[in-house]
């Protein structure tokens, strides 16, 4: 097992530690909760794969979306994440 730390940054620097496990990103009753009307109230989850030591995003339906690296995920379909690229909730970057 990797005992590598993966974090988001927001555009402002500030540093989220992603744990090992799922977590919902929203607005609203989430782990990570970013307040902006253009992410919904549960937007989206990370989920962690502790055989492959990855995570993966997955959007639930959002209204304005979840990209990586720019483009728009599809909704329902986990996406593997890697080092460097850039999530967006709404109109969030992460």
């Amino acid at each position: 097992m990797s005992l590598t730390s993966w974090f988001l940054v927001s555009g402002s620097g500030t540093r989220h530690r992603l744990p090992r496990e799922m977590i919902f990103v929203g607005r609203d009753d989430c782990e990570l909760m970013l307040q902006s009307r253009s992410v919904d109230k549960q937007h989206a989850v990370i989920n962690y794969e502790p055989n492959t030591d990855e995570h993966k995003v997955k959007d639930l339906g959002s209204l304005n979306g979840t990209f990586v690296n720019d483009v728009r995920i599809q909704e329902q379909i986990y996406v593997t994440l890697k080092v460097d690229d850039k999530l967006r909730f709404g109109y969030d970057i992460l």
